[in-house]
């Protein structure tokens, strides 16, 4: 197979969509590609914070990842890795981390992680060998519509509970969001296919005027971009595999398969395009990636739920978008001056971006229903959807001694199993 399409350049069309294997002009795809960047930032930036470990390594293994994951789809399938927050309760549990400062068992983790992404990879020749039919089988709309919806609702109480402290900055999140669908409806040409920069940028100025200027809340703080350096190496870390945290972090690997045949199948309606010959190809990238990044004392990464809710914002689903997506992400990994930079975009104005780029994300699962005639006045169909959204929106957890299943996991595996036990085995009389 070809592993680096040549990508036909189009003109930018209000409106119209640009396929995987198509690109803009090259200003127009760097721009594309900074805003992706943007979009994960924040997630891929807090995961590792949670557990201890360096953002700018996170950062860095981002980027290599999503390259490498382009190169084993073939370029054909437009996605970015970032930091998985699936696995955030069980390195907690692994390795004792207080919340606080860097992880001092780290080893334990990255050991963990690394054979987690082992797994995940042996999952994904799976699939690759036996081929995607028995995936369709287990997957039909319903069951991906709910699932992608799921993925969204799930994460909406983020931005909401814990990006808004104050009455203020809920106020701040709302003219965020409102920035961004002004953008959205009201601009044309380029500017509106970087909604999510544009209405993030618009929303940062006015959070500066309202508390620099007027003193209305917490000022944005540039010491720390003052401080930093513009080039420096992070801080990696290296292995150490003992058999508990292996066994705790490992399965972990079950979590990703059902999240990614979530956002894959999100990017396959988004598109257009028949995604399954690459479908185990996309989980061996997306284990290679974990276990490289794990290697150099970065998160689990997963294709991520925030860059599929910019694809289905601006319609591009250019996959050179991401091949310089992830070379910006390499160059900024190694740059603590831009890491300090974004760290002084405002939470609420993060949290009111995140709204939007949820709600695109549940919206595309609804789409998937419709796109394909869902029938809900059938039984089966109206059940699986309503017990799949609530399970996933509310966070139901499963725990079996010191592993967790949570929402989006449980979502997932709840609707393939419902799929399965309410599917009629044989003609009805």
């Amino acid at each position: 197979m070809s592993w680096i399409p040549q990508w036909r350049q189009v003109a930018a069309l209000d409106g119209q969509a640009v396929a995987p294997d198509e690109r803009l002009a090259w200003p127009q795809t760097v721009a594309l590609g900074l805003q992706h960047v943007v979009a994960m930032f924040g997630a891929t930036v807090l995961a590792p914070l949670l557990m201890g470990f360096d953002p700018n390594v996170a950062i860095l293994m981002s980027g290599i990842g999503t390259l490498l994951f382009f190169f084993m789809v073939g370029g054909r399938v437009p996605s970015f890795l970032g930091s998985s927050f699936a696995f955030i309760g069980v390195v907690i549990s692994a390795t004792g981390y207080g919340g606080s400062g860097p992880n001092a068992q780290i080893g334990l983790a990255l050991g963990g992680i690394v054979a987690c992404g082992a797994l995940y990879f042996l999952i994904g020749a799976l699939v690759q060998w036996l081929g995607t039919g028995w995936i369709e089988r287990l997957m039909p709309p319903v069951v991906t519509g709910a699932i992608v919806a799921v993925i969204g609702l799930n994460l909406a109480s983020v931005p909401i509970k814990n990006m808004a402290p104050t009455p203020f900055d809920a106020w701040v999140q709302g003219l965020t969001f409102l920035s961004v669908a002004l953008v959205a409806v009201r601009s044309r040409g380029l500017l509106q296919r970087l909604l999510i920069l544009a209405g993030l940028l618009i929303a940062s100025v006015l959070y500066a005027v309202l508390t620099n200027g007027l003193g209305l809340g917490k000022p944005m703080d540039f010491s720390g971009v003052a401080q930093a350096a513009w080039f420096g190496l992070p801080h990696f870390a290296s292995p150490r595999f003992e058999t508990g945290a292996m066994l705790l972090i490992a399965p972990v690997a079950l979590i990703l398969v059902a999240e990614n045949l979530g956002h894959l199948k999100a990017v396959a309606a988004m598109t257009g395009r028949d995604i399954d010959r690459d479908m185990g190809r996309a989980f061996m990238g997306d284990g290679l990636a974990t276990m490289l990044s794990g290697a150099a004392g970065g998160t689990g990464v997963t294709t991520y739920a925030e860059n599929i809710g910019v694809m289905a914002a601006n319609r591009i689903y250019s996959t050179a978008v991401f091949v310089v997506a992830g070379l910006l992400a390499v160059m900024l990994g190694f740059s603590p001056k831009f890491g300090a930079l974004i760290q002084t975009i405002p939470l609420p104005v993060m949290g009111g971006v995140s709204i939007v780029v949820f709600g695109l994300i549940a919206v595309a699962g609804a789409k998937i229903w419709v796109d394909n005639r869902v029938d809900f006045s059938q039984h089966r169909n109206l059940m699986l959807a309503a017990i799949t959204l609530i399970i996933g929106t509310g966070d139901y957890t499963l725990r079996l001694g010191g592993f967790a299943l949570g929402g989006i996991g449980t979502a997932t595996f709840g609707a393939l199993l419902l799929n399965l036990l309410l599917t009629p085995r044989g003609p009805r009389h």
